[in-house]
This record gives C-alpha cells, structure tokens and sequence, in this order.
C-alpha cells in the first residue's frame, strides 16, 4: 500500500495537479492534510482525502478523517485544532482515541516524522511556504506488513533519497 501526503498548498492547484499526475499510477491513496485553500470540489482535489485547514473556509471539508489501511488506521488532521505547534500530546491523546496508528498532519510546514507510544506521526511539509528548509515536500509512505518506508519528495526536483526512513509499525491485534 502506497500512500501520498501533502499539506499546505495554499492555493496551488496547479502543482497539486502535477503531483498527482505523477503519482497517481503508484498509489493507492491520496491524502491532503489542510490548507489547500481552494473549494471542496475543485478538480485538482479530486481523488484525495481533505481535511480542513485554518486557512480553509469551504465548510464542506471535515476537521478530521479516517482510513482504514490494512490491519492500520490512519488519522488526518491539519493539526491546528491540537496545537501542534507547540506539543503533539494532544493529537496523540486523539490518535490513542481512534486507534490510530498512523497520523498524518501539517499547518507548521515542517516536515517530520516520528514515532510516539507506537503511533508514527508524519507531517509532509508544505509545498508551497516550507519552514526550517527550503524544499517544497510531500511524502510518499509504503506499507508492508508491518514495515513502513517514508519517501520524502521536493516538489521540482524529486525525490531527496537521504531523507528516506524506516519504521515498524506495532502489529494490531
């Protein structure tokens, strides 16, 4: 299972549009985590899994939305609504809430990701205003099994190979 995570476009359509033109053959889900900025039934969002953003006012987009991948179930937020610029207590308390074990989240524009309690938190980026380097990113994540591989891409120049990291994800029961 392939799965492609953006955040932050703000207003981009153009470029959302090229990432998934790329992408769109090797994955199996696309999924943007707020602040696109654009209507919920704007064409460039079509096939992906939004959520809304602050910066989003079409009120059609959820606040939070999950998916079921496999034995996994992954949360998206944008992340504003639990203060992840300052702690990620709240969104785990949320991800422990679900039974999620995967959270994809933005609206810091910092790319990361880690392991908290056996839940993998991954925040794409931003495609369009990145903070604390200058790439434009988003995520592709592959699972297998329990095995999972974050390949992080820069929105003109590809993939940034060293950037790639390896996770294993708790198997449920």
């Amino acid at each position: 299972m392939k799965i492609l995570i953006v955040s932050d476009s703000h207003r981009l359509s153009g470029d959302l549009t090229s990432i998934k033109e790329k992408h769109a053959m090797e994955v199996d889900l696309m999924i943007h985590c707020g602040d696109s900025e654009l209507a919920a039934n704007d064409p460039c969002l079509n096939g992906f899994a939004v959520v809304r953003g602050n910066c989003d006012f079409d009120k059609n987009f959820p606040e939070d939305h999950v998916e079921n991948i496999g034995d996994y179930r992954v949360l998206v937020t944008h992340g504003h609504l639990y203060s992840v610029k300052s702690t990620l207590m709240n969104l785990s308390y949320r991800a422990k809430e679900l039974d999620a074990s995967i959270v994809c989240f933005g609206h810091s524009h910092y790319l990361g990701a880690e392991m908290i309690d056996n839940i993998l938190f991954i925040n794409p980026g931003s495609i369009k205003q990145p903070r604390g380097r200058t790439e434009k990113t988003y995520v592709i994540l592959e699972i297998e099994s329990a095995e999972v591989n974050l390949r992080v891409f820069e929105l003109e120049k590809g993939e940034i190979s060293e950037l790639t990291q390896k996770f294993s994800l708790p198997k449920k029961e």
